[in-house]
């Protein structure tokens, strides 16, 4: 029989092999743990909820290993894996990162490994998100009082659009029509205060709507969340048909690049500061302020152009603000107005600096200068 010490030299070296070197899962670089049940190296945080379905975990370096447990590891391994539990992965379901909530990778597990929903099997009746027509009950947040109450969804993939009713009769007809064009989600889990807590973004014609919905079920939300992507990769393959799955897929869904608090003045640079809720969408080049963070329309949008359309981004500090306890500045120039914001920790400045610096060097696209004309400048 081999030593202990032999078997995990053995580990460690499947480790390093380049299928095996990134989490099977959320691929983290260099897994530390190993689902024996699976045969997949995977992270510390992806371990946790591997144990919490089948407790066949263990530390390569930490635990003690049985030479029969070796063998199976070594007959097996992430690709191995991947081509049994993930031969039929919907190009649309979101593949959780490293950075990602608990919630979606833990969703992402589940569905792999205990539902086993993408080994290419017939299963009977469809996966909701496979359907097209997909409905259901949400607690949404209320505009009027902040209370979330219980709303009928409905998703239409044939019609591109996601209805919401104020009341469960459903014979008054939908209390608002969400086309899928301009629609986009995202989960917001510590910005609604609830683990399932999803934002959904969308506008015709006027100014961004947002809704912060959630389901007492994480398997629930999640299903949302592929449904709603299953139907803009329908409509994306419609509007872009000679659209590759490379470049269509990034435009599904995306998140914020940043978000968070700032202090904003108004365009002569000596009136009040007032506190708002700052979110970059980078993939627009929009910035997105707030009164407050869970509000349902923005007070403005501030486009972000290229440095050769006279746009710049740099660390300013008006004379006014000094003295004053958030000290830390930016300004954003564009063509119509400078924008001037303080922020309360230089590394906050550091970062509003670092991403708005990203999309400044970034070339435009031709989707971008109709963004552009229809950004609404506010105080």
């Amino acid at each position: 029989m081999a030593s202990h010490g032999h078997d995990k030299k053995i580990l460690l070296e499947l480790a390093k092999q380049p299928d095996n070197s990134r989490c099977a899962d959320c691929g983290a670089p260099d897994p530390e743990w190993v689902s024996f049940k699976h045969g997949v190296f995977v992270c510390l945080n992806c371990a946790g909820i591997h144990r919490s379905i089948s407790k066949k975990v263990k530390s390569i370096k930490l635990d003690v290993w049985e030479d029969e447990m070796v063998e199976f590891i070594k007959a097996n391994g992430n690709a191995s894996a991947r081509a049994i539990y993930e031969k039929a992965v919907p190009a649309y379901y979101y593949r959780p990162g490293e950075n990602d909530s608990i919630l979606l990778r833990e969703q992402w597990i589940r569905a792999k490994y205990e539902r086993m929903e993408f080994t290419g099997e017939t299963k009977y009746p469809p996966i909701p998100y496979t359907t097209g027509l997909y409905e259901g009950m949400l607690w949404k947040k209320s505009k009027e009082n902040g209370h979330f109450l219980k709303r009928k969804f409905v998703l239409a993939e044939r019609e591109f659009s996601l209805s919401y009713y104020n009341k469960e009769n459903e014979s008054k007809g939908p209390k608002a029509v969400i086309f899928i064009k301009e629609l986009n989600a995202m989960f917001q889990p510590e910005k609604i205060a609830h683990p399932h807590g999803l934002q959904i973004t969308f506008h015709n014609d006027g100014p961004t709507r947002n809704l912060y919905v959630y389901h007492e079920s994480a398997e629930e939300i999640v299903t949302w969340y592929n449904a709603i992507r299953a139907a803009r990769y329908a409509y994306l393959k419609t509007a872009y048909p000679i659209g590759s799955d490379e470049e269509l897929i990034p435009k599904i869904t995306r998140n914020y690049q940043k978000e968070g608090f700032m202090e904003k003045t108004g365009p002569l640079q000596n009136e009040t500061f007032k506190k708002r809720w700052f979110a970059l969408d980078s993939q627009t080049r929009k910035l997105f302020y707030y009164k407050g963070q869970l509000d349902a329309e923005e007070l403005g949008v501030i486009f972000i152009g290229t440095e050769s359309k006279g746009y710049s981004v740099k660390e300013f500090v008006p004379l006014n603000t000094r003295g004053n306890k958030w000290k830390y500045g930016v300004m954003v120039t564009t063509p119509e107005r400078q924008f001037v914001f303080m922020c309360e920790q230089e590394q906050e400045r550091k970062e509003w600096l670092w991403v708005l610096r990203g999309v400044l060097r970034r070339p435009m696209a031709p989707q971008d200068y109709t963004s552009e004309v229809n950004a609404m400048y506010k105080r």
